[in-house]
């Protein structure tokens, strides 16, 4: 219990800590976000908007910060994100909820898939040393892991998009697609999806590839492997008991940060499809200085990753009763 009562202490007060940089980072970046409003209306907005705009998204007092960040977590406590500049009047909450799924569904299963991949590989790797197509799947791993996801996601726009039109270049859904959830809604939605769920799978698989693969390596070489071989215990049996559930430990960590990460997107990667995400979205706002749209985002990526660190947490504390046991 005392250790629970820890991890949620830190957790809130890491979400405070990461909502008060949430405020401050933002206006760090050059720029007046109601001056960048105005320029992009080319002058139609009159001082008199311009000031109300100000009032409006709490900026009248450039000099009372203080005002401001008491003003911010106040909408913060009651879910107000307020309105986005760059898609003015759109609340900033209708944005993000409009964005999240796509993004969710998209980076969290390839997320997920890519784990899955590269973990079952790895283990293939380390335990089959020797074989050919063991022995061949490190180099290939580092290489495509090395591999920038803009760079793969242009060379499938050319190849597939652009040269030979199996795949859409840009979007999400072909327009006027009709009802949701159809057969032609889920075809549709598939093929735009393709090419940037391949593009995070085959650069983000090798990472995991090799992540398994050096864990699975510091487990073959402990006691407890040599005296189950003694017993008499099976291969398979020793590699489901002893070695998965050792070697997938250190890796529960790594997942947890990419799951808590899949809320902001892969911003390359939904930048260069443009894919109608939370990562596409945040790129744009930063680009048009949108505070509000950025500071929701941002918090979202940060709530996302603590929360997903602290189940991690709670997990290795069921999954191995010593990290629980050493902290009490």
């Amino acid at each position: 219990m005392n250790y629970l009562l820890r991890k949620l202490g830190i957790l809130v007060l890491t979400l405070w800590i990461a909502a008060t940089l949430n405020f401050i980072l933002p206006r760090l970046v050059p720029g007046d976000p109601v001056g960048a409003m105005m320029a992009r209306y080319q002058g139609q907005l009159s001082p008199a908007a311009a000031d109300a705009l100000r009032l409006a998204y709490g900026l009248n007092d450039q000099g009372n910060i203080f005002m401001q960040y008491v003003h911010y977590l106040g909408n913060l406590l009651r879910g107000d994100f307020g309105r986005s500049m760059s898609q003015f009047p759109t609340p900033v909450i209708d944005v993000v909820t409009q964005a999240a799924p796509w993004t969710i569904g998209l980076i969290g299963v390839t997320t997920v898939i890519s784990f899955l991949l590269g973990s079952g590989l790895g283990l293939y790797s380390a335990w089959k040393r020797g074989h050919p197509l063991a022995d061949w799947m490190p180099p290939v791993a580092l290489f495509l892991n090395s591999v920038p996801y803009f760079w793969l996601g242009l060379v499938l726009l050319y190849l597939f998009a652009l040269k030979s039109s199996v795949f859409p270049l840009s979007g999400n859904l072909d327009p006027f697609i009709g009802d949701a959830w159809t057969a032609k809604w889920w075809s549709s939605m598939l093929r735009h999806a393709a090419l940037p769920a391949v593009t995070i799978i085959v650069t983000a698989a090798g990472g995991w590839l090799m992540t398994m693969r050096n864990n699975v390596m510091g487990v073959m070489g402990e006691d407890y492997l040599a005296f189950a071989r003694a017993k008499g215990l099976s291969e398979g049996r020793i590699v489901n008991r002893y070695v998965l559930k050792n070697a997938l430990l250190p890796s529960l960590t790594g997942f947890g940060m990419a799951l808590g990460f899949v809320v902001g997107g892969s911003i390359l990667v939904e930048t260069v499809f443009s894919y109608p995400g939370l990562g596409f979205y945040l790129y744009s706002a930063v680009a048009a200085v949108d505070y509000p749209l950025m500071q929701a985002i941002f918090l979202l990526i940060a709530a996302a990753v603590l929360i997903a660190n602290f189940i991690v947490d709670m997990l290795y504390a069921v999954l191995d009763p010593r990290v629980r046991d050493g902290q009490e």
